[in-house]
């Protein structure tokens, strides 16, 4: 509890050390507070080259950013999120503390000087390097250290968006990838310490003002649902034209790389002088957006200059988060979206800034297929509740649709384009790419339906297993029962308790014989027992078991 109190604290006062960072640099570079708010405006400190002054601007940054990161810490380049996941999965949670100073400086220069990214990956990052760091200080296990991360990670989220829910769900769901009450309660203790801090500094507004809303029609429902699933498509192209740009440059790119920002640079500042609304993270136009200041045709010109700005910033090794950019496509999709149905149904097609909301989410959770964290986040950023229901109902079928079109997520594309499974094992590790049916035992004897409770009881504590298959009168496979099942079972009133042990058989989720080891050990390790059934992948009868001890004999198999 200690330790998650002083993560949030750090994540706190860091986020207010990189916002001011952004601040302050976006001042030097361009001359305003926030050059979004007054795009195509000149520069007050070079009146002389007017609305020009864009072009040289990301060249400057990239001369500062791409030194830095090229000699401190090159895991600062890109969106940062998908390194913390991997820190987590397969590095034990370890990040290297100077991550945090060279990630804070690295993005504030990048996005001051008109990088087109977001703030969020960044303050994960930071967030997670302080927890890391804290963990190896204080000499913690590997499993209180991928917490520690994930406290950072909350933390950060909490108090750079004033947002303490969406920070515990963002590192539940997207970093650690698993719930529990240590967990939960972990995060939210840094979550809300970093809020407390957040507030005390930028204040407690919501981050949109959306008129009132109201779903007066059931057939808004439909509507909301036909943007959820477009939402999913612009999120999947999103992610993939932001790796297109990427390896473009890539190829192109045949200098050091620490000049690469800068050069890649020239090229960005061409695409902030004919359009400047791109300067920075942009939120000013995202609200104008959802306020239905902008035309259609505008409003899809913003969506693809965002898409080709964030990508040129990330390819050409720039540092900042995807998160923002992404609900920034989502408010001009929603906007675009909400003006033509307002044309075509303007009785019953409700408010633009309705639409603009629920798109920002479902595009994100397009992107990102993380349902639980849009939700919530885009509750607390604006703090409208009368959308909570047509929010979830188009973030559930962004997320589904999503799942359709690709396995992979924003996040997760980025590891495996280098080579890198989240739940496979870390190259080099001695459980690596054996099968389940080379290392499998062979399959305990199994209790038919019809057992007795006190029968079944008698066989598992006997058996040296914590759970056996069941099969019934037939001897077709049902599932398995556990002793832990039996013994609660036997422990109940007499005359509420189940009296065979197929009333207790439950099939767990299924690993085969020619599944992956180190992919069926995340079912091993979550189950109830201590082995599970490996069934044939044709016709899903049970071959053999998987134990912790036969999953341990992989390390002296051979490979």
């Amino acid at each position: 509890m200690a330790l998650a109190v002083t993560v949030g604290a750090g994540a706190g006062v860091g986020s207010i050390v990189f916002r001011w960072c952004i601040k302050t640099f976006t001042h030097l570079l361009s001359g305003h507070a926030d050059y979004a708010a007054s795009p195509g405006a000149g520069n007050p400190q070079l009146p002389w080259l007017g609305p020009y002054f864009v072009v040289f601007a990301p060249v400057v940054g990239g001369l500062l950013y791409g030194p830095l990161m090229n000699r401190f810490a090159r895991e600062a380049r890109g969106h940062g999120v998908p390194e913390v996941m991997l820190a987590v999965a397969q590095r034990g949670g370890r990040i290297s503390p100077k991550v945090a100073v060279v990630k804070t400086l690295a993005s504030a220069l990048c996005i001051g000087s008109g990088g087109s990214v977001g703030r969020e990956g960044p303050i994960v990052q930071i967030g997670s390097a302080l927890g890391s760091t804290l963990g190896r200080v204080t000499k913690v296990t590997e499993g209180r250290m991928k917490l520690l991360v994930a406290c950072g990670a909350a933390g950060g989220i909490a108090a750079t968006f004033n947002a303490p829910l969406a920070g515990v769900f963002f590192a539940m769901e997207l970093i650690l990838s698993t719930f529990s009450a240590e967990a939960f309660g972990a995060t939210v203790l840094a979550s809300v310490t970093a809020s407390v801090i957040g507030r005390a500094a930028f204040g407690d507004s919501a981050f949109l003002n959306l008129p009132d809303f109201h779903v007066d029609h059931l057939a808004q429902y439909g509507l909301f649902a036909a943007l959820g699933v477009g939402a999913a498509v612009v999120g999947v192209g999103f992610s993939r034209f932001l790796y297109l740009i990427e390896d473009a440059c890539d190829v192109a790119w045949r200098g050091p790389e620490w000049l690469r920002p800068a050069a890649g640079g020239l090229l960005l500042g061409l695409v902030l002088l004919a359009l400047p609304q791109m300067y920075g993270v942009g939120y000013p136009v995202l609200q104008k957006a959802t306020e239905g200041h902008y035309a259609v045709g505008f409003l899809i010109l913003l969506l693809l200059g965002k898409m080709l700005a964030t990508s040129l910033t990330i390819g050409i090794g720039g540092s900042g988060g995807v998160f923002a950019p992404s609900l920034f496509i989502g408010a001009m999709l929603g906007s675009a979206y909400g003006i033509g149905v307002h044309h075509l149904l303007p009785h019953s097609a409700g408010a633009v800034g309705a639409y603009a909301l629920v798109g920002m989410g479902a595009v994100f959770a397009g992107a990102a297929r993380a349902p639980i964290t849009a939700v919530v986040i885009l509750f607390e950023l604006t703090g409208e509740y009368a959308i909570i229901l047509p929010l979830m109902l188009a973030i559930v079928l962004a997320t589904a649709t999503s799942r359709l079109l690709t396995r992979d997520t924003i996040y997760t594309l980025k590891l495996r384009r280098r080579g890198i499974d989240l739940e496979g094992p870390a190259p080099g590790a001695p459980i690596g790419s054996q099968h389940v049916g080379a290392v499998m035992e062979p399959l305990p004897s199994p209790l038919p339906s019809s057992t007795t409770l006190a029968d079944s009881a008698d066989v598992l504590s006997l058996s040296g297993h914590g759970a056996l298959p069941v099969v019934d009168d037939r001897g077709a496979y049902v599932g398995v029962v556990t002793a832990q099942a039996v013994a609660e079972a036997l422990a109940e009133q007499p005359e509420a308790a189940p009296t065979r042990v197929g009333q207790l058989a439950e099939p767990p989720s299924p690993i085969t014989a020619d599944q992956p080891l180190a992919q069926a050990l995340h079912t091993l390790l979550s189950a109830a027992g201590t082995g599970l059934p490996v069934l044939d992948d044709t016709d899903g009868r049970p071959v053999g078991w998987l134990s912790h001890q036969s999953a341990l004999r992989a390390v002296h198999a051979p490979a």
